[in-house]
């Protein structure tokens, strides 16, 4: 299979879902949380970074689970940016 390369706003997009589960893991240990997701470290370490910008399905809902974010909510911060709060 032939990987192409990715654009830069998919690029973009992978920085700002990184940022957004850095910001969700707030004070745990980054290799807390990568393990109870069943990843190295060293694989959260990058998509927390903006290295791996397209991680796998799986690796994203685990994530969520372990960090208490909706699937939806991290669908749009990678599709758009930063959810707006909703007003009431």
């Amino acid at each position: 299979m032939v990987r192409h390369p990715l654009a830069p706003e998919q690029i973009e997009a992978g920085r700002r879902l990184g940022a957004a589960l850095r910001s969700a893991r707030a004070g745990r240990a980054l290799v807390e949380v990568a393990l109870a997701a069943g990843m190295s470290p060293e694989t959260l370490r990058k998509i927390e970074t903006g290295r791996l910008p397209t991680p796998a399905f799986g690796t994203i809902v685990r994530l969520s689970e372990v960090l208490g974010v909706s699937l939806p909510e991290l669908a749009v911060i990678w599709s758009t940016g930063p959810a707006l709060s909703k007003a009431s």
